[in-house]
């Protein structure tokens, strides 16, 4: 682990007594241009929820929101920037609950083969292989094998037969499977006598031989072999990756498993301008980060460079995922029986994860997708916090997918707050109906039966998992149907939400989950002055039309970080 560190460390266990730093002379200072936008439909997403029609701000926050055009005139310059909104409608800057920053980057320089038909992948893959000639890695990520007319995996034998001389290593949409070929499992170590490590499946052959299909843990033998970026190369994949979240109106993301030489990097980044995007990062403890961190002296930090950066959380990765069938159930998969899926640490570990979060000052943050993994966490948490009592600690469960009535109720008494995207409910819909029992299948993706509880969560992407665009959750949370308006009235539609719901999913709720409700989240006098303005009102237009929403101005700290050419 690199030394050096150029930030300085303030613990402490309670996350909202966690003080903003600035460096002096290592992060840019706030935008000090001043701005009245007026003339706009402004929901503000205050407890009221009410509506405003003009917004000033200065020094990178809110300074007036209302109806008054004269009162915001008096508190700025009359030198500031008049900005018409025309009538558009603006909303808090949306904030992504969940999601993989570098990951999101890297997906959009690689190959592209999300959703693609399997021979249009492997034509791909050769062409690939011809471009860069012998020996050179081919990397992608993004295919379905659930969305193929045959719906079976693919072999390492399709790869070979299209690039033998070079190693492939094909990531699933779900991030939980791996398809390589030959030299990618040899440059790993694996064959016939590798066994299944803890957590992880490696899929064979009727003759026991490796298939080419490795589910999650041995997914990294084959990473680990793959050449690193290097920081010019991580750099333009952060970069990439925060342009695209300025153009869907996303100003601060949750960036679900971070290593600390990707925290270095981004420092160094916020440290020279170069990224703009707040970043609540959490430290993956399933590749032992957590533990690199601590033995260095890392201690939580937040607000750094002008509220930029955070690392105040780490992540375990409990289970897998539904579509690789790893997600760990507590009954057979309805269409591989006899298999629950796969537990990635036993009930001890977790617990002194859990622990060494507590004892640190950190966020506890648990990947939870089937319902043993679910209730595996929350004895984890359960049994931790009785030992060592915290009572805002805001502890989460990512994914949240499939739970059992008793662990939703026990959730919400523990203080538990869930990430859940929408998004997965009308993307997983037809193949959770083949992997899952109907009685199961009825709690999962429950977010109006969590809300009746009392309980909010964090909406996002987990791109690039799924598609970026916030707008596309936003229409399931609201009609429980895909793009195509399937199925008709929406899938298990008692479990809809309203929009006013879903808008506080992807702002003030997300804000809360990751700490940050006082300084974002809503559109209130001294709080950032980050917001998004929006090509349709999304409170009143045809519910069909919410997953063609575009952001047309994306401000972040009173700047205009992205701009629609057409506006």
């Amino acid at each position: 682990m690199q030394t050096g560190w150029t930030i300085r460390y303030e613990a402490t266990n309670r996350g909202d007594n966690m003080k903003r730093q600035k460096i002096p002379g290592t992060a840019p200072d706030r935008h000090t241009a001043e701005r009245i936008f007026f003339n706009g439909v402004i929901y503000t997403v205050d407890a009221a929820f009410s509506k405003g029609s003009v917004l000033a701000c200065r020094n990178g926050e809110i300074l007036y929101v209302g109806n008054d055009r004269k009162a915001a005139e008096r508190v700025v310059s009359p030198h500031a920037e008049r900005v018409n909104l025309e009538g558009k409608t603006v909303v808090p800057g949306l904030v992504e609950g969940h999601m993989h920053f570098l990951s999101e980057g890297q997906y959009l320089s690689e190959m592209d083969i999300f959703y693609k038909p399997k021979a249009e992948i492997l034509h791909l893959v050769a062409q690939e292989a011809q471009r860069l000639g012998p020996g050179k890695w081919i990397i992608g990520r993004g295919w379905n094998h659930e969305s193929w007319l045959e719906n079976t995996w693919p072999t390492k034998e399709d790869l070979d037969a299209v690039a033998p001389d070079n190693p492939v290593a094909l990531t699933r949409v779900d991030h939980h499977s791996l398809w390589g070929n030959s030299l990618a499992l040899q440059a790993a170590g694996i064959n016939r006598n590798t066994p299944d490590p803890q957590g992880g499946e490696i899929l064979r052959g009727a003759d026991g031989d490796p298939q080419g299909i490795l589910i999650d843990t041995p997914m990294f033998m084959v990473r680990e072999a793959i050449p690193p970026l290097s920081e010019a190369e991580t750099l333009e994949a952060y970069r990439k990756a925060q342009q695209e979240l300025f153009r869907y109106g996303i100003t601060s993301i949750a960036d679900a498993g971070q290593s600390v030489e990707n925290f270095q990097t981004l420092s160094r980044a916020y440290r020279d301008g170069l990224l703009k995007i707040r970043v609540h990062g959490m430290l993956a403890g399933y590749s032992g980060q957590d533990v690199l961190y601590l033995e260095a002296g890392g201690k939580p930090v937040s607000g750094l460079y002008d509220e930029r950066l955070s690392l105040r959380a780490f992540k375990a990765v409990c289970d897998g995922s539904l579509g690789s069938r790893s997600a760990w159930l507590l009954a057979a998969y309805a269409d591989r029986p006899g298999h629950r899926g796969n537990s990635r640490y036993t009930d001890e570990e977790l617990s002194a994860f859990v622990k060494r979060a507590r004892l640190n000052g950190f966020q506890a943050c648990l990947h939870g997708i089937g319902n043993a993994a679910v209730r595996q966490a929350l004895n984890a948490i359960e049994r931790v916090l009785a030992e060592y009592p915290l009572p805002d600690h805001r502890y989460r469960i990512e994914h949240f997918q499939i739970v059992e009535p008793e662990d939703r109720q026990r959730a919400r008494r523990l203080g538990i707050i869930p990430t859940m995207q929408t998004i997965h409910a009308t993307s997983d819909r037809q193949m959770a109906e083949r992997r899952l029992s109907s009685e199961t299948i009825a709690e999962a993706y429950a977010w109006r039966r969590w809300l009746d509880q009392g309980g909010i969560f964090a909406n996002g992407s987990d791109a690039p998992m799924e598609v970026l665009n916030p707008f596309l959750g936003f229409h399931a949370a609201v009609t429980r149907q895909d793009c195509s308006g399937a199925p008709p009235g929406g899938w298990y539609p008692d479990q809809k939400l309203s929009r006013k719901e879903a808008l506080q999913s992807y702002t003030i709720w997300a804000a809360y989950a990751e700490f940050t409700e006082h300084r974002k989240g809503s559109l209130e006098r001294g709080k950032l002055a980050d917001f998004t303005v929006l090509d349709k009102d999304i409170m009143t237009c045809p519910a069909a039309e919410l997953k063609d929403t575009r952001a047309l101005m994306t401000i972040l700290g009173g700047e205009i970080v992205y701009r629609a050419a057409q506006w």
